[in-house]
């Protein structure tokens, strides 16, 4: 057993029981090919919770200072976690991301960049608009509904795919594709509450 799966089985263990998660939609998840998964950010606890729900490993883009977390920075890569400076748009970990979408890897992206304080939806950053339109990953969105409370369900909703090969032949601009997988967020978020 490789390190990912021993732990997002340790984490699987921990969790489901504590937050009582109930994961729906896995079935949209493609079982091969590049996938960027754009989930919501409510709680730290968000990457795990995504990551061991998923039917596929995930490649995570966590923000660089997690890097230098003495046990942290010797974790993260080994559960295939890869940093983004942010703030700025940091070329070599776009690179990366599309690098990992040709393999036919999934990414694992928190378009708002940063947790809501308010359990709300806040706006996306651009990030996951570049990569759904300069790859041909499949976009699911996804939604975390919580909150994270002990022994309250905690749901975790994978979407139908977005489509997104008619918004690449229309050149729109990354952010109006990432208003457009919010939007998706957001009724996930809405039909599922």
């Amino acid at each position: 057993m490789d390190f990912y799966t021993f732990a997002k089985n340790v984490v699987k263990g921990v969790l489901t029981p504590a937050y009582r998660v109930k994961t729906l939609g896995r079935e949209h998840v493609p079982k091969e090919g590049g996938v960027l998964i754009c989930a919501n950010h409510i709680d730290n606890l968000d990457p795990p919770v995504v990551g061991m729900t998923s039917p596929r490993d995930i490649h995570f883009m966590a923000k660089e200072e997690l890097f230098q977390a003495p046990v942290l920075k010797g974790i993260l890569p080994r559960v295939n976690a890869f940093p983004v400076k942010r703030g700025n748009s940091d070329r070599e970990s776009l690179r990366k991301g599309l690098k990992l979408l040709k393999e036919g890897k999934v990414i694992g992206l928190f378009p708002e960049g940063t947790r809501s304080k308010t359990g709300e939806l806040g706006d996306g950053l651009a990030g996951a608009g570049f990569f759904a339109l300069r790859s041909d990953a499949v976009i699911i969105p996804c939604a975390i509904i919580g909150p994270y409370k002990l022994f309250r369900t905690l749901k975790v909703v994978y979407g139908p795919p977005i489509h997104f090969s008619e918004y690449r032949d229309q050149k729109i601009s990354a952010d109006e594709a990432t208003k457009i997988i919010m939007d998706h967020i957001r009724k996930l978020i809405s039909a599922h509450k």
